[in-house]
Formats: C-alpha cells, structure tokens, sequence
C-alpha cells in the first residue's frame, strides 16, 4: 500500500531466502552488507580550504581542483577552484581560478571567471576575465580584458603563437 512495504519486500525476501539458505551456504552474511551500500552514496561534507599559512614559502606550482586560502609567498603558478590571497600574501606567477579574491599582492598574470580586487589588492600585470570587481584603493598595474571563457584562453593563445611561428 506504501511504498514504505515495497522498500521492505526486497530486503526481507533475501531474508527470507538467507533463512532457508544458511545451512546450504555461508555465503548469506556478505549479501546483507550490500544492502547497508547506500550509506556511501551520502553526499560528502563540502571541504574546507586548504590554507598555506603566513610562515609557509613555497616555490613551484600549485594546483587543485578545490579551494585554497593564501596568507604567505608562493613562486610559482596557481590553479584552483576558489582562490583567496590574503592581505600578507604575495603571489609571483600566473593565477587562474574561477573564482578569485585579492586581498594581497600578486605580480603575473590573473585569469579568473570571477575576479575581485579588495581595497588592499595589489596587483602588477595581466587580469583575463569574465567578471571583474575592483575596490576603491585598490592598486593594479597591466591591462584588463574581458573574456567569455579567461581559463582556456591563456593555454590557447601560446599554441596559436607557436603554430604561427612554426
């Protein structure tokens, strides 16, 4: 009548059939954990961002597809999904993110979907973007360009560079 009874037929039949079975076969245990798999299938708590702390240098790249919350110096290239440089930070190497806060210093080029300059930004190159928010005070030297897709954009313009010069 419910479907609450159509949920539990299935689970007792088994039941049933692992009752007149136990004595055959062992194999009856395993078959009930089977039954417990939907727990995995849970939706997975949202991460939180890794954070590389004001005392930490770092000299490479660095990338992922989650979140990462700057507060010391990185040389090198960044790549996430959800990047914060915080005001102490200073970031040396190109930056692409889809969504990008500046709160501190970068020095290189910016591509991001959504990029936002705080009034403590300072930033000395490139911005390649969708959306861009720039706060009063905020200090940027280079050239801004919007574009409908910045992410793909940097890795495309230097392959058409060097077929063109091929």
């Amino acid at each position: 009548m419910f479907s609450k009874s159509k949920i539990n037929d299935p689970i007792e039949t088994p039941k049933a059939d692992d009752k007149a079975a136990p004595a055959a076969s062992g194999s009856a245990a395993p078959k009930t954990p089977p039954t417990g798999s939907p727990a995995p299938a849970a939706p997975k708590p949202k991460a939180s961002p890794s954070v590389l702390s004001s005392d930490l240098n770092i000299k490479g790249n660095v990338e992922t597809s989650g979140d990462i919350q700057i507060e010391g110096n990185v040389e090198g290239d960044i790549r996430a999904h959800l990047l914060t440089v915080g005001e102490g930070a200073t970031v040396k190497g190109e930056v692409i993110a889809d969504d990008l806060v500046v709160n501190g210093r970068v020095v290189g080029r910016v591509r991001g979907l959504k990029v936002r300059l705080t009034s403590t930004a300072r930033v000395e190159g490139d911005i390649i973007h969708k959306t861009i928010a720039i706060e009063s005070g905020a200090h940027f030297e280079g050239s801004v360009q919007r574009s409908d897709d910045p992410l793909s954009q940097g890795a495309a313009a230097p392959a058409k560079k060097e077929a063109a010069s091929a």
